[in-house]
């Protein structure tokens, strides 16, 4: 029920691997990015949700101790939540999916630990993001930034 799915054809990954993949957001910190994304400060671009969502994930990302601050808030924040909690269905670009991905492979989601699906980490680099900087700023900066890691990458792929 909570896996990724990608928005585009299979055979066409090697093509476009700046594509979107599925995930599930928990609703309080869908509630601040979509917050976010209707606010005044989101203009010139417009970032969308799968931008924001993805600029959260490069942000905690940047950190040293990402993995460490990620399950720290899964393990004594989010855990404390319901189980039950509705989740809305979004977006997020590949390459921060893919940062999850090995994530939520490593060690540290393995027997003996608890295992924590990608909307769980998803959720908690959306709630770190919003403690570290509650009205986003931080946020659309780095939807700025990955927007021109993308940009580069597909100027490097049209000419190789």
């Amino acid at each position: 029920m909570f896996t990724a799915a990608s928005t585009t054809h299979r055979h066409n990954t090697l093509l476009h691997p700046q594509e979107i993949i599925e995930t599930r957001l928990w609703l309080e910190e869908h509630d601040w990015l979509y917050r976010l994304l209707h606010s005044e400060a989101n203009v010139s671009p417009t970032f969308r949700l799968p931008d924001l969502i993805s600029a959260c994930v490069s942000q905690v990302f940047a950190q040293p101790d990402a993995p460490a601050r990620i399950f720290r808030f899964l393990g004594t924040e989010l855990v404390l939540r319901s189980p039950q909690t509705p989740r809305r269905r979004e977006s997020m670009w590949r390459s921060q999916y893919l940062l999850l991905q090995d994530l939520q492979r490593s060690p540290a989601n393995r027997h003996p630990n608890p295992k924590f699906q990608l909307d769980q980490l998803t959720t908690a680099c959306a709630a770190l993001c919003r403690a570290h900087d509650p009205e986003g700023t931080s946020v659309l900066q780095q939807a700025r930034l990955n927007m021109v890691e993308r940009s580069q990458f597909e100027r490097l792929s049209a000419s190789g």
